[in-house]
C-alpha cells in the first residue's frame, strides 16, 4: 500500500514533469545566474542589478537582467518556489511565445522603469534591487483581478474585504517580516499586474495571428518539448487535444513571499 510520502513524491514528480517550457527556462536561468555569481573574478550582482543612477542607454540591459540575479541561494530558492506555480499557470493560459514576449518585454521594462523613475526622481534615492519577486507580485496582481471577478469579497468576522486587496496585505507583511525587501519594487510589479489583469495592458501582448504563423512556420509544437501553443482551444496544453470533454484541472495558484536585495526583491 503506497504511503503518504510515496504519493507526495509521485505528485511532485508529475508536477515537475509538466512544467511548461518558458517556466523551466526561467528557473534554469535563475539557477545559472546564481552559480555564475559564485565566482570572484567578476561581480555579477554589480553588473546586473537594477541601480537607478546606473541606468543609461548603455546599461538598459539591467532592466532585463535584475530579475534573474539573487543575493544568495536562499533568496533564489524562495523566489523560484514563489514564482514557479504562478508563471506555470500564466504560460499554460497564454502560451509559451506570449509569455516569452511579455516577460522579456513589458513585464520587466514597465515595472523596472517605474521603479527607477520613482526611486530616482521622487524619493531621490539610489537603492539597488534584484530578484524575481517583482514578477511574483505582478502575477499575484493578475491572479487577484481574476479572483475578484469570480469572487469579489471574502469575509473576516463581519467585514467583507475585496479579494483584489490580498496581494497588498502580502506586500505589507513582506516589508515587515523581511526588512531588506523592496516595498517599492513589489508595488511596481503589483501595479503592472493589476493593469494587465484589468485589460489595460493587453495591447502590449503580441498579436496571436503572428504568433500562430511563427508556431506553424517553425513547427515549435513538434520540435520543443513542453511547449505551450498560443491557441489552447485548438491544440491543447502541449499541442495535444484532450481525450475527454471535461474541463482541465486548473493550475496551481498558490504563491509565497519572496526575498529582496541591497534592497532585495522578495522574501
Amino acid at each position: 500500500m503506497p504511503t503518504i510520502a510515496t504519493l507526495n513524491t509521485v505528485r511532485a514528480r508529475a508536477y515537475l514533469f509538466r512544467i511548461p517550457l518558458f517556466t523551466r527556462a526561467t528557473i534554469v536561468i535563475i539557477v545559472a545566474a546564481w552559480l555564475l555569481g559564485l565566482q570572484r573574478v567578476w561581480d555579477l550582482k554589480a553588473w546586473g542589478a537594477l541601480i537607478p543612477d546606473k541606468i543609461s542607454v548603455a546599461t538598459l540591459y539591467r532592466i532585463n537582467t535584475f530579475p534573474f540575479i539573487h543575493l544568495n541561494i536562499i533568496h533564489a530558492v524562495l523566489n523560484i518556489i514563489a514564482l514557479t506555480p504562478l508563471l506555470d499557470r500564466f504560460e499554460a493560459e497564454h502560451g509559451t511565445l506570449t509569455s516569452l514576449a511579455l516577460f522579456f518585454g513589458p513585464f520587466v521594462t514597465a515595472p523596472g522603469l517605474m521603479y527607477v523613475l520613482i526611486e530616482r526622481f521622487i524619493f531621490r534615492g539610489n537603492v539597488a534591487v534584484m530578484g524575481a519577486s517583482m514578477w511574483v507580485f505582478l502575477l499575484l496582481g493578475v491572479e487577484a483581478i481574476r479572483t475578484y471577478r469570480v469572487n469579489p469579497t471574502f469575509a473576516i468576522s463581519t467585514y467583507h474585504i475585496p479579494t483584489w486587496t490580498t496581494p497588498i496585505f502580502l506586500m505589507f507583511a513582506m516589508s515587515v517580516l523581511v526588512p531588506g525587501s523592496s516595498f517599492l519594487g513589489h508595488l511596481c510589479g503589483l501595479a503592472v499586474g493589476y493593469l494587465f489583469g484589468l485589460g489595460y495592458l493587453k495591447f502590449l501582448a503580441p498579436p496571436e495571428k503572428i504568433l500562430r504563423w511563427v508556431e506553424g512556420k517553425l513547427n515549435l509544437l513538434g520540435r520543443l518539448p513542453h511547449y505551450v501553443s498560443v491557441d489552447q482551444k485548438t491544440y491543447g496544453r502541449f499541442g495535444v487535444l484532450p481525450t475527454s470533454g471535461g474541463p482541465g484541472s486548473p493550475g496551481p495558484s498558490v504563491a509565497m513571499g519572496m526575498v529582496g536585495s541591497t534592497q532585495r526583491l522578495g522574501p
